[in-house]
């Protein structure tokens, strides 16, 4: 465990850093591992259909690698995770503002190229995206260690694990089933916790 913990302390610059740099197609990947889904979840909750939800995570990622280089981070200003949030907002909105131009469905009543207004259920959706955002934020970070630390531990631990935290069978029943001891399903279990939570740490620190 661990030499675990020390291969998840971060020994390059964060996350965002690496983001700067355009040619760092690794870390932009990773950057797109990490977020994909959570952009996509969110986009999917406000309504859009899974090809505008497709649209908003491939333009959310271009938004980003447009501003990445002019991003500074600054606690006293906002943090990774609101900016991040204010680009899939505009993004989501850019694709209410298509349904209107097209007039797919009639509920959509202001016309956006009049004014700039943006319409009546794109003003309603926007603001309600904080809550919706910060639910899917802490759903994803968890996947998305889960997914991470899956690939650094043992196979047979996290099965151990996944019976004893996801499916919820008794110790022993979980014992008698990998003929292990009653010890060692605890001890897996708390491998693959503590796994998760250096990953969740790890991803966090990336991101500031």
């Amino acid at each position: 465990m661990a030499e675990l913990s020390d291969e998840l302390i971060p020994t390059r610059a964060t996350l965002i850093q690496r983001l700067k740099n355009w040619q760092d197609q690794s870390s932009w990947q990773e950057f797109f591992e990490t977020y994909w889904h959570l952009i996509y979840g969110v986009a999917t909750k406000r309504g859009l259909t899974k090809h505008e939800a497709q649209d908003v995570v491939q333009e959310t990622m271009i938004s980003v690698a447009k501003h990445m280089p002019a991003f500074k981070y600054d606690p006293a200003i906002g943090s990774f995770k609101a900016w991040l949030l204010n680009m899939t907002r505009w993004r989501i909105a850019d694709q209410l503002r298509k349904r209107q131009s097209l007039n797919a469905h009639q509920e959509f009543s202001n016309d956006p190229s009049l004014g700039g207004e943006i319409g009546i259920e794109t003003c309603q959706v926007l603001p309600e995206l904080d809550k919706v955002w910060d639910d899917e934020w802490e759903k994803n970070l968890l996947e998305v260690a889960v997914a991470k630390a899956k690939r650094r531990i043992d196979p047979k631990h996290y099965q151990i694990f996944d019976f004893y935290v996801n499916k919820e069978w008794k110790p022993e029943r979980i014992a008698k089933t990998f003929a292990v001891s009653v010890g060692q399903v605890y001890l897996a279990k708390h491998r693959v916790t503590e796994a998760i939570k250096q990953e969740v740490e790890r991803i966090q620190r990336e991101m500031i």
